[in-house]
């Protein structure tokens, strides 16, 4: 178990985001903050918990918006709660429903668009190697 006195002081790895600190279990993800999913190529954004291994993050994707092709180096898991998400990892592509899951591995180029209809609300967890934000893909 890791030490709580280390955890307290951790600064979070996103700027923006909510560090969890020692006897802190419960988070209302809807008012915690709300923070840019991806500034530099995304327009989702949303509330942002980080604790020692894992960043959970409930996002919103407005309709017709999302983001262009990126990447980060930690791994990413993403539960569609809301709305149809066009994504695409790795060069495959499909629309993504409520109650489905898209995994991200760590380095693989992706990216999501809302279709027009509505706002897409998502879960996402990332494990701690990095941050929540990713780097914008050269094309």
């Amino acid at each position: 178990m890791a030490d709580k006195a280390a955890v307290a002081k951790a600064a979070p790895l996103t700027a923006g985001a909510k560090r969890a600190g020692p006897g802190e279990y419960y988070f209302d993800m809807t008012r915690v903050n709300s923070i840019m999913g991806g500034p530099d190529y995304s327009n989702v954004f949303g509330g942002v918990v980080e604790g020692e291994r894992m960043i959970a993050a409930l996002m919103r994707m407005p309709a017709g918006g999302g983001s262009v092709p990126h990447s980060h180096p930690n791994e990413q898991w993403v539960y569609v709660l809301e709305g149809t998400m066009d994504s695409t990892v790795d060069g495959q592509r499909r629309l993504v429903k409520p109650g489905e899951a898209i995994y991200i591995p760590a380095n693989i180029v992706h990216f999501a668009t809302a279709t027009a209809e509505k706002d897409v609300i998502f879960f996402t967890v990332k494990d701690t190697s990095h941050g929540l934000h990713g780097i914008r893909h050269q094309e």
